[in-house]
């Protein structure tokens, strides 16, 4: 059985409670690489149901999504922002962003502090 980056995600989340310190760290980076993999997936599904839209038709689309935009962007920017709008409403996304906000009461991060 194929386990789906949905799911992966979503057992990550659900282990993250019972994780502390390297632990967490850990299952959140690996959440994070899969987040971006989720993405750039659904990204590419876009660009291909966009192809007979026009540029302006996305941005009209993507603005509709609750994304900002405007007349500069380009369409491979349209494209990203109306995957962005359907990935946050997607169970991973909000697994991952409660994951990290649980991290982050924690003290962890995967940012780097300057």
């Amino acid at each position: 059985m194929m386990i789906t980056t949905t799911q992966r995600i979503l057992d990550l989340a659900a282990a993250a409670p019972a994780s502390r310190g390297e632990d967490l760290v850990l299952l959140l980076h690996e959440a994070c690489g899969l987040q971006h993999q989720g993405l750039q997936d659904l990204r590419r599904s876009v660009a291909e149901q966009a192809d007979t839209l026009s540029t302006e038709e996305l941005m009209s689309l993507a603005q509709v999504a609750g994304m900002p935009c405007d007349a500069q962007q380009l369409r491979d920017e349209a494209i990203l922002l109306l995957a962005l709008a359907e990935w946050e409403r997607t169970p991973a996304a909000m697994a991952y962003a409660e994951m990290a906000e649980y991290a982050a009461r924690r003290g962890i991060c995967l940012i780097p502090e300057e």
